[in-house]
């Protein structure tokens, strides 16, 4: 495994998403130090992930990091995870940090019909991090499908489906007031390499059910 830090790019803007506040010594102390351990988690071999533009508006503080499954030049699923950060507290929030995501991978046509696919897989976020054994609270999120045919011109392109989850939850804040924003990471890495269809590292549970891989037309 490599450490997320090694698969950084070198030109992320600053801590909080913001060009030049890396060092800003404004910056709360809890957030530089969540964002640090971001930064060195240790995923899976098949994450390749990178920072991104962290939104402006939604926290006084926020960092984005954008990842993607891939395997054989293949991306087979991708996602944005933001950590927010407002000092004061959030009452929706119950609490000052607040992870949000959105995850996206290619369905099968038969797999994308199935009434149940919804619930299972926001089972599979809240899976994830319970099975890294995390405490969260004030989960709220959808989970859409989309069907994409194609006519005239685009017509011999084959349909195509999707799905798509969009999940928020506040990470409980440990000692100094920090979560464990490295094991919601990987928390969340689990739930996009599920829905890439890669199995679970360590002991196979026969009641985890992922979606089968599905090879896109895009190479990474």
């Amino acid at each position: 495994m490599a450490a997320a830090q090694g698969r950084l790019s070198e030109d992320a803007d600053g801590m909080d998403g913001r060009e030049g506040n890396a060092a800003d010594d404004a910056v709360p102390l809890p957030f530089r130090t969540a964002v640090d351990a971001l930064r060195a988690a240790r995923l899976r071999p098949e994450i390749e992930i990178d920072p991104a533009p962290a939104p402006k508006r939604l926290a006084p503080h926020a960092y984005a990091l954008e990842a993607a499954v891939v395997e054989d030049d293949q991306d087979l699923a991708d996602g944005r995870l933001v950590l927010l950060h407002d000092p004061a507290g959030h009452d929706a929030w119950q609490g000052t940090f607040r992870l949000v995501t959105l995850v996206r991978a290619e369905l099968e046509p038969e797999m994308a019909a199935d009434p149940l696919l919804p619930e299972v897989c926001w089972s599979w976020l809240t899976g994830a991090l319970q099975g890294r054994g995390l405490s969260y609270g004030e989960p709220s999120g959808t989970v859409t499908r989309a069907s994409s045919h194609y006519f005239g011109g685009l017509g011999t392109r084959q349909p195509n489906s999707q799905i798509e989850i969009r999940a928020s939850w506040t990470p409980r804040e440990g000692l100094g007031g920090v979560p464990d924003s490295a094991a919601h990471l990987a928390a969340w890495c689990d739930l996009l390499c599920q829905v890439a269809g890669l199995p679970p590292t360590g002991t196979a549970d026969a009641s985890v059910v992922s979606l089968p891989q599905r090879r896109g037309p895009q190479t990474h």
